[in-house]
């Protein structure tokens, strides 16, 4: 597993995990400029390149370490992070941000959005449980529930750019608009440049990711489980804590809170269904308790955008990070 690394030492395998995040984030990051740019050049809409290039950055780091994880069949790393991944964006992530400024929720994100979040939650959770629900006795999220993530994901796109056009996506325009004064003018040549520096940062970052966590899992006596809950979710999940607290300092909560709920979305729907696709994921006993917090998690996230009147409020964040904590508390010490 470790040849292409060529770790000769177990214990490398910390450094390599916790140096694989900067060439991932690093990686997202070159990739986004030079698409955006690109993008530009071709006249390719300043919207579009918001809706698609923008959302799909900030996941590129998910999707490549749980690409790495199913090749190598470590699909427990590879639920982990996806479950681990969404607790941390809304306990954690927008936990912190809330923090730092109250963030108002938009209307549609409160009645579509965040539902659509805890719909997809329960979705996951249906795919997870064959064994209970048709008699089964392998628990897995199949090939043919990886296609039926995709497709939703593709009824999502389509939700968003029809949100658009019509004037309701807000959130849509605002990012939007922020993507137009961050593209940077760069010649077609320099573009192409960053995808590839980008795309090579992606690849290299993601595999060492994987192969330190699976050492580190073995070192520490630790299930892959709960390294891809807790230091590898966390990892790939720093584009969006970054986005939402220097959105939140701005005042820009539409960016902050939308980044959290497109990203959940985006992690199950895309990244989760392609990983099925290219393996099957066997569901282990533990991750069962894992799929329900996730659900738990996005109903209490509409609950305290409603109770604090269309805001998540620093009361809320207090809840969000005193929740994660002892999240962690169970999962290191139960």
């Amino acid at each position: 597993m470790f040849d292409f690394l060529l770790i000769p030492w177990p214990w490398l395998g910390v450094p390599i995990l916790l140096l694989g995040f900067l060439p991932l984030i690093k990686g997202a990051d070159f990739l986004v400029d030079g698409a955006a740019s690109l993008a530009r050049r071709l006249g390719i809409p300043t919207l579009v390149i918001g809706l698609t290039i923008v959302a799909f950055g900030t996941s590129t780091p998910e999707l490549l370490v749980n690409v790495f994880a199913a090749i190598s069949g470590s699909t427990d790393i590879a639920l982990g992070n996806i479950l681990g991944s969404n607790i941390a964006n809304i306990l954690l992530i927008l936990g912190v941000a809330s923090l730092f400024s109250a963030m108002k929720v938009q209307k549609s994100t409160l009645t579509l959005e965040i539902p659509l979040v805890i719909l997809t939650a329960l979705v996951l959770w249906v795919m997870s449980n064959d064994a209970l629900l048709d008699g089964n006795g392998k628990t897995v999220i199949g090939r043919i529930d990886g296609i039926l993530l995709l497709v939703l994901f593709v009824f999502f796109l389509f939700y968003n750019f029809d949100l658009a056009q019509k004037g309701g996506g807000e959130l849509l325009l605002t990012e939007a608009n922020e993507v137009e004064e961050h593209v940077k003018p760069l010649s077609v040549a320099a573009a192409l440049g960053l995808i590839v520096l980008g795309l090579a940062g992606l690849f290299l970052g993601g595999k060492m990711v994987v192969e330190g966590a699976v050492v580190l899992a073995r070192l520490a006596g630790i299930s892959e489980r709960v390294i891809g809950l807790t230091i590898v979710s966390i990892g790939t999940s720093l584009p969006e804590l970054v986005t939402s607290v220097v959105a939140a300092l701005k005042k820009q909560s539409d960016i902050a809170v939308g980044n959290i709920v497109g990203s959940n979305i985006f992690n199950v729907l895309l990244i989760l269904g392609v990983t099925a696709v290219i393996t099957p994921i066997s569901v282990i006993g533990g991750a069962q308790g894992d799929l329900v917090f996730n659900i738990a998690v996005s109903v209490l996230l509409l609950i305290l955008a409603i109770a604090g009147r269309s805001s998540i409020r620093r009361w809320s964040g207090v809840i969000f990070t005193l929740g994660y904590a002892g999240y962690l508390a169970y999962l290191f010490f139960v």
